[in-house]
């Protein structure tokens, strides 16, 4: 998924030295990721700015997914940068930068959720636990299935899209959510009930 042209970032508040920089025109797969990472973390704008246009895209389908709506998962993609901006300094390399990144995003939408008091949706479900219920990943066509995850109830999605696309355990996603596993496995149940109604109707 390409990166809207609208989404540039400048909603930046961590003073003059953070940068402006678009999506476009990216290419850094010859580069050394460490290497950008302990630069831009010494406040070279130039390498975060790379490691932006790498990584901007993945970050915005993810946003997109788990809000469902384009305009707030601009704004989460912008957050997550601002957030990875401020906090180069304690990644430590023992995982991947785009794992890194993936769960600071991750973790700046769940938390806008439970700004606007998410936690207790995600609690309050009535629902029953099924670990067999099958999975619709890979068995309809792509944009269907997008559609399909898009309207699903905002809880049922997020963990939909953590478990079946991102493939975040249910001790994870409990973890980052601040839920109970039993919620999480019944979020997904119903995310997945949902989405055989409406890929099959």
């Amino acid at each position: 998924m390409n990166l809207p042209s609208s989404l540039v970032l400048e909603r930046w508040n961590v003073g003059a030295a953070a940068p402006r920089v678009s999506a476009e025109g990216a290419d850094v797969t010859e580069l050394d990721e460490y290497r950008l990472v302990r630069l831009a973390s010494a406040g070279d704008r130039s390498a975060f700015e790379r490691l932006y246009r790498k990584h901007a895209g993945r970050i915005y389908a993810l946003c997109l997914r788990m809000t469902g709506r384009a305009s707030e998962a601009e704004e989460m993609t912008q957050e997550a940068f601002i957030r990875a901006w401020e906090r180069l300094g304690s990644f430590e390399g023992r995982s991947l930068f785009s794992s890194w990144l993936h769960r600071l995003a991750v973790n700046v939408v769940l938390n806008e959720r439970r700004s606007r008091g998410g936690s207790r949706a995600f609690e309050a479900l009535d629902g029953h636990h099924d670990r067999t219920a099958a999975s619709p990943r890979g068995s309809e066509g792509g944009g269907d299935l997008e559609r399909a995850i898009a309207a699903l109830p905002e809880a049922a999605r997020q963990v939909f899209v953590l478990h079946e696309v991102h493939g975040y355990t249910h001790e994870e996603i409990s973890e980052v959510a601040g839920i109970a596993v039993g919620t999480s496995r019944a979020h997904l149940h119903r995310a997945r009930t949902l989405l055989r109604g409406a890929l099959t109707s």
